[in-house]
C-alpha cells in the first residue's frame, strides 16, 4: 500500500561571507571548492531516500543555513530539478538570504529556478545593533532587500526580527517596528536573542547580559510587536510568527504539528517515524560518510511513547488556534492520567483554556509559554 501521507525537506546550506557574533548554527566560510561537495552529497541523500518517499506528498521545501542564497541559483534549480521529477507539486520553496547580496536580479534568477518565497534575516534596522551583532548589512540595505526581492518577482517575503539585544531599547525597538510599515513583506519571524553556548555572546556573556533590556522592557517589546504587527495586517498564528492571511509559513507549521521531515546537509535535523537524528556536523566527514555508502547521520533518539507524545503536544500548543485533542490523540494515542491533570492545573492558573475539544493557550499562556512547556514536559 502506498504511504500517501505528508512530509517536507530542509537542505541545510552552510555556508557564510561572515559568522554572527550570536550565530550557534555550523556555518563554514563561503568557498566554491566546498559547493560541489555538498552538492553531490545532497544527492547522495536524495536518491537513498528516494525509494520512502514514492507517493508521499510533499508539501515543502527549505533551504536554511549559513546563507543559502550563497549557493547560486544553478545548484538550486538542479537541486529542485531531482525533485520535481518525482514531486511536481510542492506548495512552498522558501530560501534564506542576508541583505548585503542580495539584488533584484539575484531573486528574479532565483525565482526561475523555483523559488517562491524569501526569507531576508533583518534582526533589526537600527544601525548599532547590527554593529553590536556582528551583522555586515546597514539598516537600508535591509530594506532595499526586500525591496530588490519584490522587484525580482518574489511577492512572498518573510522576515526575522530580533528582541532582548544588548543595548535596545523600547524606543529603538519602536523605531525599527515603524520602519516595516512600508516594506511589502507578508510574514514575520520574532525571535528573543538568547545566548548561545559555542557562541562569541555566550563568551562575553558577563560583560553582555547586563546590558540586556530586563524582563519588563522584554515583555513590553513583545506586546508592542503584536500590537503593532496586527496593525499591519500581519496577525499572530504562532507564538513568535505572524502572516497576512494565506502566507503562513507551510514549512515551519509542519514543524509545529510533527509533520514528518528530511534534513539534508551537514548539521541537519530530521524528524521521520516517530525518530529524531542530526547529520554530522562536519562537511568533508558528512560527505566522506555518504560516498562509502553509510549513513551521515550521528545522533538519534526516539522517545518513550508517553514522553513523545507530551512533547508533541507541547510544541503544537504554540499555535494561536490551538491543538484538537480529538484529533491530537487519534494521531498520536490518548493523553495519560498523569499529562491530564498537569493540563488541568495550568487551565487553573489561567495559562490554558478548553472550548469543547479545543485546547490552546490563553493570552496569558502565550506570554509565559516556557512556563507552560516545562510543567508538560
Amino acid at each position: 500500500m502506498v504511504n500517501r501521507s505528508p512530509f517536507s525537506l530542509y537542505f541545510h546550506i552552510p555556508f557564510c561571507s561572515r559568522k554572527c557574533d550570536y550565530c550557534h548554527f555550523y556555518v563554514i566560510p563561503d568557498r566554491e571548492s566546498d559547493k560541489q561537495l555538498l552538492l553531490t552529497g545532497f544527492k547522495r541523500e536524495w536518491l537513498n531516500w528516494l525509494p520512502q518517499l514514492e507517493g508521499r506528498q510533499l508539501v515543502s521545501v527549505y533551504f536554511g543555513g549559513g546563507t543559502p542564497s550563497l549557493f547560486g541559483p544553478e545548484r538550486i534549480a538542479e537541486i529542485l530539478g531531482w525533485i520535481r521529477a518525482h514531486h511536481p507539486a510542492i506548495e512552498e520553496v522558501t530560501l534564506e538570504a542576508n541583505p548585503e547580496r542580495i539584488t533584484a536580479e539575484l531573486m528574479a534568477a532565483y525565482r526561475e529556478a523555483g523559488i517562491n518565497r524569501i526569507s531576508i534575516g533583518l534582526q533589526t534596522l537600527d544601525d548599532a545593533l547590527l554593529h553590536q551583532l556582528g551583522r555586515t548589512h546597514a539598516s537600508q540595505q535591509g530594506i532595499d532587500a526586500v525591496l530588490a526581492t519584490a522587484q525580482g518577482g518574489i511577492s512572498n517575503i518573510t522576515v526575522d526580527l530580533m528582541y532582548d539585544i544588548p543595548t535596545q531599547t523600547l524606543a529603538s525597538w519602536e523605531r525599527t517596528l515603524e520602519r516595516l510599515r512600508t516594506l511589502p513583506i507578508t510574514h514575520l519571524s520574532l525571535y528573543n536573542l538568547t545566548f548561545e553556548p559555542q557562541t562569541l555572546f555566550f563568551k562575553k556573556r558577563a560583560q553582555l547580559l547586563p546590558t540586556v533590556p530586563d524582563p519588563e522592557t522584554s515583555l513590553q517589546m513583545y506586546l508592542k510587536a503584536i500590537e503593532y504587527l496586527e496593525s499591519l495586517g500581519l496577525q499572530q498564528y504562532e507564538i513568535s510568527a505572524f502572516a497576512k492571511p494565506g502566507f503562513h509559513s507551510r514549512h515551519n507549521v509542519g514543524y509545529w504539528t510533527a509533520r514528518p521531515f528530511l534534513g539534508f546537509g551537514p548539521s541537519a535535523y530530521s524528524y521521520w517515524e516517530g525518530s529524531r537524528f542530526r547529520n554530522i556536523c562536519h562537511l568533508r566527514r558528512y560527505s566522506e560518510a555518504l560516498e562509502a555508502g553509510d549513513s551521515p547521520a550521528d545522533f538519534s533518539e526516539k522517545l518513550d511513547e508517553i514522553p513523545a507524545r507530551r512533547e508533541l503536544l507541547t510544541v503544537q500548543l504554540r499555535l494561536v488556534k490551538g491543538v484538537d485533542l480529538l484529533e491530537f490523540e487519534s494521531r498520536h494515542g490518548p493523553l495519560d492520567p498523569e499529562t491530564k491533570s498537569v493540563l488541568h492545573d495550568l487551565q487553573k492558573q489561567d495559562f490554558l483554556e478548553q472550548d469543547n475539544s479545543i485546547l490552546r493557550l490563553t493570552p496569558r499562556g502565550r506570554l509565559f509559554y516556557d512556563s507552560v512547556a516545562a510543567e508538560l514536559i
